[in-house]
């Protein structure tokens, strides 16, 4: 899962970044309205966490260019401690929730996921594909009641694909939400990672659509989230 985090206090911005990361999300950052609103229509973001006051171009502003031309990623909205009025605002120009500062990462972290699932029509942080489950609380997976040793990006990987079952995702929307930077962006990379993933998780979750990319399904039947 690809994320943008808006907030123009670059210590705060990175430590909200760390623990993204630490969580299994691949973190970008704009320290200003003006690099946020750019970023926000150049890349498909699967969340973003904005901070109302920026420099530039105000988070409402930018906020509301989005929605305006279409762009429906959720967006979690950061407001100042007491300030009803600046929560109001966030979710009517288009924000999906809303934070106080100062907060709690955890509490950011359990919104984020809510608004992602929410997102994908998904109701509970435990996806379950069949005998596979993902527990997007604790960032890990299970296979017939026995946690999975998966490597960050392995996991990545399951997440995305788990957050867009029964479609096809293209192997180039999988490499743009599952790897830091451009360096790792190789179709021969995802090959080989897609391959390992499968070897940990067993024949029939993962199916390869030539043409159209790689889908998640519950090779037992009826894909369903509790």
């Amino acid at each position: 899962m690809r994320v943008l985090i808006v907030e123009d206090n670059e210590a705060i911005a990175r430590d909200i970044g760390e623990h993204l990361e630490q969580a299994g999300y691949v973190v970008d950052y704009a320290f200003d309205g003006e690099e946020a609103d750019f970023k926000g229509f150049t890349e498909d973001y699967d969340a973003v966490i904005l901070d109302l006051g920026l420099p530039k171009v105000d988070g409402l502003t930018v906020l509301r260019n989005w929605r305006a031309e279409g762009r429906t990623f959720p967006v979690l909205v950061l407001t100042a401690r007491g300030s009803w009025q600046e929560r109001v605002a966030g979710i009517d120009a288009g924000g999906d929730d809303y934070v106080v500062k100062p907060f709690e990462m955890e509490e950011v972290l359990a919104r984020l996921r809510a608004i992602i699932r929410r997102s994908r029509g998904l109701a509970s942080p435990i996806i379950r594909i069949g005998p596979l489950e993902l527990d997007t609380r604790a960032a890990r997976a299970i296979l017939h009641g026995k946690a999975l040793d998966l490597t960050p990006l392995e996991y990545r990987l399951l997440g995305y694909l788990a957050h867009h079952q029964e479609r096809a995702v293209p192997r180039m929307e999988l490499m743009e939400h599952i790897y830091e930077g451009d360096t790792d962006r190789n179709p021969n990379t995802l090959d080989v990672l897609v391959g390992r993933l499968r070897r940990k998780i067993g024949p029939g979750f993962i199916q390869t659509r030539r043409g159209h990319g790689y889908m998640l399904v519950n090779p037992e039947g009826e894909n369903s989230c509790a």
